[in-house]
């Protein structure tokens, strides 16, 4: 009998074990770990954050499906890592510390054969002074709770603006100079204009985008080439495009320091110090590593095996020149070097470097995206990875047929503009490969330019709209789940 234990029931950690269970058989265990009690299809937070969807349509609660599919389920979070054992415990193990029932706040040890570390990133709200969600005006749509506040809000606002001849500045965007998933605020600030549009008030609103983008578009990849129809055009003139066609005014290359009531400090890339104001404002924190240590048998700190902020894997990390960087140094099977029962897909594991250019002010500060590693990468690496237990436990040594770099993995997102059968707009975008390989496709920014397109229409809007159903549908491991790809 094999032991797996899955941390986190997020996308990765949820469809890690979604297909361990259903391809193992139920003399091996499954067990989840989680600090959370419920599962969340984070991309429809941007729905919640607009008062068009309930956090109710975003989540359902684990441990009932857990329990009729035989996987298990601890409610706790994790503490330490112990990948050897130690002096009273022969097996590897990590410590918890439960969040519920009679066990919260005690800790327990759960031992494992195989360990998928799927704990995400840590919403670093504090690496921002004054970023804290529904603080100084400013929120998040990271998680439903988040997402649910937003709204309550900007509807505030908007009640505000209907009952007045009041003007008001709405600020989304990055509140880190390297934060992280661009998307979301990119779709989020579509969204809310379209209801500001709905609501009469649009006209009362100047909307601000501000962004540690060095350029629109940059999405934490780089940008990229990209068909558009006919034509070719890079995703910052798609983007220019889409704003100015909206009245959204931009700000790139700027990273926030610090948020007090209604304000928004920041230096950009020339090195100078601005304020913006706003009377509500979405701003994506920086992400970071969950601070985890690791111990050998004897109790001696061995993080640096397993942790650079992130979980280290097959990776080539060794520090070189931006100009040095290839697609090479990128993980294809997300293992721990040092223990190889230990995998960290989606956001858990730590890139070799960013994507996008890196960049300082005039004054040293580093303003540029980090890489993003959710939504689609994050699904396909927790399939690979549980693929790759499953031919390791089947065979009775470790497998690593199954590979994947996001250097030869391509991504589609679709950004949601309004809500309904026929009231909104979808902007797609489609990468092929997410990290871009400026050998094989030098002619193009590093992709192929046949797999990466943009798309403005309402037939984009459908797919989004279709998305929530089906992922949710397959996240339930409702009858032939497995069918709907990651």
């Amino acid at each position: 009998m094999t032991k797996i234990v899955v941390l986190g029931a997020g996308i990765s950690g949820h469809t890690a074990a979604s297909h361990l269970r259903r391809k193992l058989s139920k003399k091996h265990e499954v067990l989840v770990v989680s600090p959370n009690s419920n599962y969340q299809w984070i991309p429809s937070n941007i729905w919640v954050g607009i008062g068009r969807m309930n956090r109710e349509d975003t989540v359902f609660p684990l441990e009932p499906l857990y329990k009729r599919k035989g996987i298990g389920f601890i409610q706790a979070k994790v503490v330490t890592f112990h990948p050897e054992g130690d002096s009273d415990e022969e097996m590897p193990f990590v410590m918890v510390e439960y969040t519920s029932g009679d066990k919260k706040g005690r800790q327990g040890k759960v031992t494992y054969d195989f360990l998928i570390n799927a704990t995400g990133p840590k919403l670093a709200f504090d690496m921002t002074e004054g970023l804290l969600p529904g603080t100084n005006k400013a929120y998040s749509v990271c998680t439903y709770d988040h997402a649910e506040h937003a709204w309550a809000g900007l509807k505030a606002l908007i009640e505000k603006l209907k009952s007045s001849d009041e003007r008001a500045k709405i600020l989304i965007g990055t509140g880190h100079p390297k934060a992280t998933c661009q998307g979301a605020a990119f779709e989020y600030i579509l969204n809310v204009e379209k209801e500001l549009v709905r609501y009469g008030v649009r006209n009362k609103v100047d909307i601000t985008w501000l962004s540690n983008e060095y350029l629109l578009g940059d999405f934490g990849m780089d940008g990229m080439l990209l068909t558009y129809g006919k034509e070719v055009m890079k995703s910052s003139e798609m983007v220019e495009m889409v704003f100015t066609d909206r009245n959204i005014r931009w700000i790139a290359g700027a990273g926030i320091t610090k948020v007090e009531e209604g304000k928004a400090h920041y230096e950009n890339l020339a090195g100078e110090y601005k304020t913006e104001e706003f009377d509500f404002a979405m701003l994506i924190p920086a992400f970071s590593g969950h601070g985890f240590k690791a111990y050998d048998k004897g109790n001696k700190d061995i993080t640096e095996k397993l942790f650079k902020g992130f979980m280290v894997v097959d990776a080539d990390y060794t520090p070189r020149p931006y100009e040095e960087w290839t697609v090479q140094d990128w993980p294809e099977t997300y293992q721990n070097p040092s223990y190889p029962n230990i995998f960290a897909p989606g956001i858990a594991f730590a890139p070799p470097h960013s994507i996008s250019k890196p960049r300082k002010s005039k004054n040293g500060t580093d303003i540029f995206p980090s890489p993003p590693r959710t939504g689609m990468p994050s699904g396909i690496t927790a399939k690979l990875v549980a693929d790759n237990i499953i031919d390791s436990v089947k065979h009775g040594k470790i497998s690593l047929h199954h590979k994947g770099s996001m250097g030869n993995m391509g991504a589609a997102c679709i950004a949601s503009a309004g809500y309904g059968a026929f009231q909104g707009n979808g902007i797609s975008m489609t990468t092929f490969p997410i990290v871009p390989d400026y050998k094989k496709y030098s002619k193009t920014g590093g992709r192929d330019i046949q797999k990466t397109f943009g798309d403005i229409g309402l037939a984009g809007h459908w797919v989004k709209l279709s998305l929530h159903y089906a992922f949710l549908y397959k996240a339930k491991m409702k009858p032939f789940w497995w069918l709907i790809p990651e």
